[in-house]
C-alpha cells in the first residue's frame, strides 16, 4: 500500500464553506420502503445520489444541516427514516440493511419522478454513506448483507460504530480485525471523532463510539483506496443539528461526549471531507482531497490523523 505523502498546496479549497448550488428539501412519506428526506439542488444539471442512514433511534431531521452543506456542492441527499426500536432486539440492524437495500433500489426506481425540473439523477454514481449504526448500516450493504440494483461507487462512514463494545455485538458483525479484510470494490471515506470513544460527563454513562468497534477498527478493515480523518476535539453527536428537538434531542445532546468548539465547525468538515473524497473519486477532480490530505488545517476543525491510502 502506498500512502499519499503531504507535500505543499498552494491554493485552498472550497469544499468547508457552503456550496453555490441552489438547493432544496422535501420529504416522501406514502410510497417508499420508509420514509424520505430529500436534498437535491433545483439547479438544471446531472448529480450524483448519496443514501444516508442516520444513527441508532435519531431522527434523519437532525442531519439537516450536514446534508443540506453536500447538497449545496452538486449531489442529491437521500436519507430515510429507520424503525426506532431498542438496540438489543436482535432483528433490528438486519431490517435497517434490508431496508436501506430496499430504498436503494427505490432511489434506482422512483426517484428521478421526485426531481425538480432538468434535474437528472445520475444513479451511476450512486454513494453509501451513514452515521454511527447508519455507518454500519451502509459498510454491511456494500459488503452484500442486503442485494440492490444499484452499483455502490463509493463508501462513507461518519464515526462508524459496529456494536455496544467488542463483547456486546449486533449481527451482522462485519468487523474481521485484520488490514485490508472487507475487500470492497468502491474507494471508502471514515470519519471518525476523537471524543467518540471517551464516556460523557455524567454518571453510569458509557462511550457512544466504544474501542474495538469505532472508526480504527473499520479503517483497519478497509482495503486502499480509503481516506482517513479523525476531528480530535468533536465527540459523536457534534455533526448534528445545534438545535435538537423533543426527547430524543434532549438525549443526544447529552449522551455522548461533546466538543468544546462550535458544532457548525464539525458539520462543515464532515461535509467538507465527504465533498472532497467525492470529488475525488466520482469526478477525478481531486484537488480538494490532496490539499486536505497536505494541510489539515484548511478544514475548521482539527484533523489527526488525515491520509488517504492509494489503491495498490
Amino acid at each position: 500500500m502506498a500512502s499519499l505523502e503531504a507535500q505543499p498546496v498552494a491554493a485552498t479549497t472550497n469544499v468547508f464553506q457552503p456550496g453555490g448550488v441552489e438547493c432544496k428539501k422535501f420529504k416522501v412519506d406514502s410510497s417508499p420502503p420508509k420514509p424520505l428526506l430529500i436534498f437535491t439542488p433545483i439547479v438544471a444539471g446531472e448529480y450524483p445520489v448519496i443514501l444516508f442512514c442516520h444513527g441508532f433511534a435519531l431522527p434523519r431531521s437532525f442531519y439537516s444541516d450536514l446534508l443540506h452543506h453536500i447538497a449545496s456542492h452538486g449531489y442529491i441527499v437521500v436519507a430515510p427514516q429507520f424503525c426506532v426500536i431498542y438496540e438489543w432486539m436482535p432483528m433490528l440492524p438486519y431490517c435497517e440493511i434490508k431496508c436501506a437495500g430496499q430504498v436503494a433500489d427505490w432511489i434506482a426506481e422512483k426517484l428521478q419522478s421526485l426531481l425538480p425540473e432538468n434535474v437528472i439523477a445520475n444513479v451511476g454514481k450512486f454513494v453509501m454513506a451513514g452515521h454511527s449504526r447508519g455507518g454500519k448500516t451502509a459498510f454491511a450493504v456494500a459488503l452484500g448483507y442486503a442485494k440492490t440494483k444499484l452499483s455502490i461507487s463509493a463508501l462513507v462512514g461518519v464515526d462508524p460504530v459496529a456494536g455496544a463494545n467488542k463483547y456486546c455485538r449486533t449481527s451482522p458483525w462485519i468487523l474481521n480485525g485484520k488490514p485490508g479484510s472487507f475487500k470492497l470494490s468502491m474507494p471508502v471515506a471514515i470519519i471518525g471523532t476523537g471524543l467518540g470513544p471517551e464516556k460523557a460527563d455524567y454518571c453510569c454513562s458509557k462511550p457512544c463510539a466504544p474501542e474495538g468497534v469505532n472508526h480504527k477498527n473499520f479503517f483497519l478493515d478497509s482495503n486502499p483506496p480509503c481516506a482517513y480523518f479523525v476531528a480530535k476535539e468533536y465527540g459523536h453527536m457534534d455533526m448534528l443539528n445545534d438545535n435538537l428537538e423533543g426527547v430524543l434531542g434532549d438525549v443526544a445532546n447529552c449522551l455522548c461526549k461533546n466538543g468544546t468548539g462550535h458544532k457548525d465547525c464539525m458539520r462543515r468538515t464532515v461535509g467538507g471531507l465527504i465533498v472532497a473524497f467525492l470529488r475525488a473519486h466520482l469526478d477525478l477532480h481531486t484537488h480538494d482531497l490532496d490539499a486536505i490530505v497536505a494541510n489539515p488545517s484548511l478544514a475548521p476543525a482539527t484533523l489527526d490523523p488525515a491520509k488517504y491510502i492509494k489503491a495498490p
